[in-house]
């Protein structure tokens, strides 16, 4: 764990380029501390393993860097810079190769036993890709599932959208400093964002959105989550490119399959051929990341006995089978009551009947 007074150091060193987090480990290992490898003459720093750019880079911006005016920014815009070597860094992110030294965010990180899907796709999505877009990651959402994108327009921002309209939690992850939301049009869907989830970046603030930034932002995208849904997208796009980076972190990659004659299809039924797995429904998801249960577990919360007698008996079933005369000798009420209220809880959705009088929880209907 980083030293708290050596923080700003971090951030310093994060807004040199080509100092990231390989370097900033042997820079650690050889000074003990980062401010020490901040003062560090450039003879020191070459000892330490640097190459002669590195040191370049580091001798000649520092002078212009003031870590202590660095971390007053960074409380100004609420942002929180996160150390690879911090509890807080996301462990699921900490698992690729290439993560960020460190991880700026605005809002709240999922916690990590949460679950996480990225969702990507088109910037130019057609009528079929928004509504697939809206109701699987609407269902994902109220799935307790967190949706992470980039923000972008197209299928980024839909997905964002749904996920808040469902009540959900959702990540956005920049391509620049968080300081600045690319795109502009997208600035009241970014504070949504940060109200109900996060905002998150390895780019310092200040830094300004540049073409090359957002495939090396996609990698944390599926960094960061289990898996990653593509909708639609062409056969050179950035979401291939973050599909492709999604296998090669081992992560899951699901495809929505459409039309042969679409442009915009192309992608992700090339995917799809290519071993992808083909979503029709937001159950296709839950299930190849043995997330139903969980899922149902979290809807079955949700549903409300409304007198004792429901909440009694609600008590006496699970996922399991259960017999009516086990329920009633467990719970103590007559068959007849039993009976009775458990028609009416299965009418409600609260229970179902899977034959020869056993009784299981079921999902609440929508």
């Amino acid at each position: 764990m980083e030293k708290s007074d050596d923080l700003k150091y971090w951030v310093g060193l994060s807004r040199i380029p080509g100092i990231g987090r390989i370097k900033t480990s042997q820079l650690l290992a050889y000074f003990g501390t980062l401010e020490n490898a901040w003062k560090a003459p450039p003879s020191e720093l070459k000892r330490a393993g640097l190459d002669s750019r590195s040191v370049e880079n580091i001798t000649s911006l520092r002078a212009r860097i003031s870590p202590d005016a660095e971390i007053d920014n960074l409380k100004r815009y609420k942002v929180k810079a996160i150390t690879c070597e911090s509890a807080d860094y996301p462990q699921r992110l900490k698992e690729i190769y290439d993560y960020p030294s460190v991880l700026y965010a605005r809002g709240n990180l999922p916690l990590e036993d949460e679950c996480s899907l990225a969702v990507v796709g088109t910037r130019r999505p057609t009528a079929y890709g928004r509504q697939v877009t809206e109701e699987i990651v609407s269902d994902l959402a109220r799935s307790g599932i967190t949706i992470v994108s980039g923000l972008a327009k197209g299928i980024d921002s839909i997905a964002h959208r749904a996920t808040l309209e469902a009540n959900g939690k959702t990540v956005a992850v920049f391509g620049c400093g968080l300081d600045i939301v690319y795109p502009a049009e997208n600035a009241k869907l970014a504070r949504e964002i940060m109200e109900h989830g996060a905002l998150v970046s390895e780019y310092p603030l200040g830094v300004k959105p540049k073409a090359d930034n957002f495939p090396r932002r996609n990698r944390i995208m599926s960094g960061m989550s289990q898996g990653i849904l593509v909708v639609e997208a062409g056969e050179s796009s950035g979401a291939m490119i973050t599909a492709s980076q999604a296998l090669e972190q081992n992560r899951d990659v699901f495809a929505v399959p459409g039309s042969i004659l679409s442009p915009a299809s192309k992608g992700t039924n090339r995917l799809i051929q290519e071993g992808a797995k083909l979503v029709r429904s937001h159950v296709d998801i839950l299930e190849e990341l043995n997330l139903n249960i969980a899922a149902q577990q979290l809807e079955m919360k949700e549903i409300l006995p409304s007198n004792q007698t429901e909440s009694l008996l609600l008590k006496q079933l699970g996922t399991e089978p259960v017999h009516i005369d086990e329920v009633c000798r467990n719970s103590g009420l007559t068959a007849a009551l039993v009976s009775s209220a458990l028609s009416l809880m299965e009418l409600k959705g609260m229970v179902k009947q899977v034959g020869a009088l056993n009784y299981v929880l079921a999902r609440e209907t929508r």
